[in-house]
Formats: C-alpha cells, structure tokens, sequence
C-alpha cells in the first residue's frame, strides 16, 4: 500500500511539473520557436482543459476498474506527449503536447484520493490530501530554478526527452506497486447526475474554481512573461521567483491539511485563506511595476494562501456516498482544472488585448497588461467566495 502511494505521489510531482513548466520555457520557446505569450497560454489552457475533460471517464474508470490500471495507463500517454514535446517545431506540436500531457497527469492525484477516501478515516482526509499535495508540489519547485538550470546545462529539447523516460518509468512502477481497495458492494446504482442533485456540492464546487486559478495561472504561466517584460528578468531570475512561489504552494498546502481540526471548521478555513489571497492580487495588481522583492513575495503569498485545494476537496468529499467516490472526487476536480484551463486561455486573450500596439507612440506601461490580469484574477476569486457563503460547513 505504501509503495504504491508513494508511486502515486511521484506521479503527481510530475503532474505538478507539467501544469507549471511553460513559465520557465518560455524565453527560450519565444527564441526557438516564435511562441508568443498568448500562444503559450493557449497550450497552458489546453493542458488544463485536456486534464478536465478526462475527469469524467477518469471517474468512472476508478470506480469500475480501480486506481491501477487508470493511472499507470493514462501516465504513459503522459510520457508520449512530452516525448512529442521534446520534437516540438512549432504550434501545433506544442499545443498536441500539451493536450497528451494534460490528459495523461488526469488521474495520478484522484488516484490516491480514491484510495484514501476508501481506505482511510474521513476525519483524516483533508490531511492526506494535503501531504500528497505538499509533497508532489516539490514538481512545482522542479519546474523552477532546478529546469532553468537544466535547460542551460543540456537544452530544452534532451531535458524534455529525459523527463518523457522518467514519466515513463513511474508509469510502469504504478502498474507494479499499486493495490485497488475492495469494490464497493451496494445494491443502488448511481451516476453523476446523483452527484449533480446534491444541493450541498454547488457552493464547493463554485469555490473549486475560484480558489486555484489565480495561483495555478501564476506560478504556470504569467510569472515568466511578467517578469521578462516589466523587469527584463532572465531566466535565472524567473527561475528564482517560480522556486519561491513554489515553495510557498508547498507550504500552503501542506498547512491547510491540519488546520481544519484545529480550528473546527473547513468553510471559514476556506474562505479565510482565499479572501488573503484575493486581498494581495489587488496589491500586486496596484504595485506591478514596484521595483524590489515586493512583487516576488505577493505572488509567492498568492500561491501560500491560494493552495485551499486539499481542504475544498475535503469539505466537498464529506457529501460524497461510498459507492460515487470516485465520480465525486473527479467532479470536483473537474470544476478545478476545467475553469483554470479557460482563464489560461482568458487571460491570454486579455494580455493581448491589454498590451499597446508597439508601432503606436504610447504611454502605457510595461505593467498595465499585468495589471490588469491581476485584477481579473481578484474579481473571479471574489466572485466564487460571495457564491461560497452559502455553503455548509461539515468537518467529519
């Protein structure tokens, strides 16, 4: 049982590498291949929406087939795409990537939250959950100073080629360590549309959204363009600034875990820490070109304060039948994921939008395209916390 967590929690480090990656490439994607930042937040979009879309099916395969099989299966695809990746000559090629990526990371983490909602004290999931956040999000961190430092050593290409063998590899441990928990016996059938009846579900799921784009669009895309055009950063030093974010997610998630026992309640948790992280979007937001370490430590206390995940999951998995666990703990991710993907591609839109004509004289800043995300970012989180006042609160 062990081995086979830990394999899972391997495999969602690279889940957290792949969502998040593109902000250290893209200088050398831009050099390369011409990819402009609204073509690389297209791929990040498609990367999430590929990721959403499997939820479903992803869903049903746990519950009929069990967490081996569906997750040792669909990693490999996972390895495919980044292999695909590594050949990339333009576009297409990136964006097929991704999309290959983003379906095959769909099950690594419903995987284990699968098997510890079936094997494992209610009153201890949001702590689980946590852990294999907290420690997979170190793919965050890989995804920062340490693949700068290996582009430079090796190039993007044989770096990406290398991690396709590693995704490969944890494909295959998954298949040889994992254990599916005992089938659920039950007589009553049931099916997504039973979850969708839930009057209690909306609320969280509404605030599954809202509470990890802003930070999952940062630390994956944004952070690299913003940093390259308002303090012509290089790489190294957006390699820094996605390290500390990271980190901070890792630490975020890994503190959201117990704190719903000790202070009795997931809800106001919830809604705590996400008003603290729409509280410094408007910051950065109002701040954006301020010289000095100031936006580096907001964007680092979005991520710190933006990884409630574990804790939504747990407050939306206390309302989940035994026999639909697998199909709720995939809706809920689906509402994660699927959301994040569209404002990827929103939000590049908007920059786009956003940013001067260059043959036009204008005075606008560097910032202002940023800004505006930022502030685009604030509004949507706000929106999702109104919505999530009127959930109910359930601690198991």
């Amino acid at each position: 049982m062990r081995l086979g967590i830990a394999s899972l929690i391997v495999a969602y480090l690279f889940s957290q590498f792949y969502r998040a990656f593109l902000a250290v490439l893209s200088p050398v994607l831009m050099a390369d291949l011409g990819a402009t930042p609204e073509l690389l937040a297209t791929a990040s979009g498609y990367w999430f929406l590929a990721f959403a879309g499997m939820q479903i099916p992803v869903g049903e395969a746990l519950d009929r087939i069990g967490p081996r099989l569906t997750a040792s299966i669909l990693l490999a695809v996972a390895g495919i795409g980044a292999a695909v990746f590594a050949m990339a000559t333009g576009p297409l090629m990136i964006n097929l990537a991704m999309l290959l990526i983003g379906a095959g990371c769909a099950p690594v983490l419903m995987a284990a939250y699968y098997i510890f909602a079936r094997s494992f004290s209610p009153a201890i999931f949001g702590t689980l959950a946590g852990v294999v956040i907290g420690v997979g999000s170190l793919g965050n961190i890989a995804a920062s100073l340490p693949l700068s430092a290996a582009v430079d050593l090796m190039g993007w290409r044989a770096t990406m080629a290398g991690l396709s063998g590693l995704t490969l590899l944890t494909a295959g441990l998954i298949a040889a360590l994992v254990r599916d928990p005992p089938r659920v016996e039950v007589t009553q059938k049931g099916s997504l549309f039973d979850l969708l009846k839930l009057p209690a579900l909306w609320p969280i799921l509404i605030m599954t959204a809202a509470c990890y784009a802003p930070a999952a669009g940062l630390r994956g895309l944004w952070v690299g363009p913003y940093l390259t055009d308002v303090f012509h950063a290089d790489a190294g030093q957006i390699g820094r600034a996605t390290l500390i974010m990271g980190l901070a997610m890792v630490v975020g998630n890994l503190a959201y875990g117990p704190l719903d026992r000790l202070l009795g309640t997931r809800k106001w948790l919830i809604f705590g820490g996400n008003a603290a992280m729409v509280a410094c979007l408007l910051l950065l937001a109002n701040t954006a070109d301020s010289t000095g370490p100031l936006p580096v430590i907001l964007m680092a206390a979005i991520g710190l304060f933006g990884a409630s995940f574990p804790m939504v999951m747990a407050h939306g998995r206390a309302f989940l039948p035994p026999h639909l666990v697998g199909r709720g703990v995939t809706l809920i991710n689906l509402f994660c994921i699927g959301p994040a993907g569209l404002m990827q591609i929103a939000t590049g839109k908007l920059h786009a939008a956003l940013t001067p004509d260059p043959t036009l004289i204008t005075f606008a800043p560097a910032s202002a395209p940023y800004a505006g995300l930022f502030l685009f970012y604030a509004a949507f989180s706000s929106l999702g916390l109104l919505i999530y006042l009127f959930s109910k609160d359930r601690t198991d």
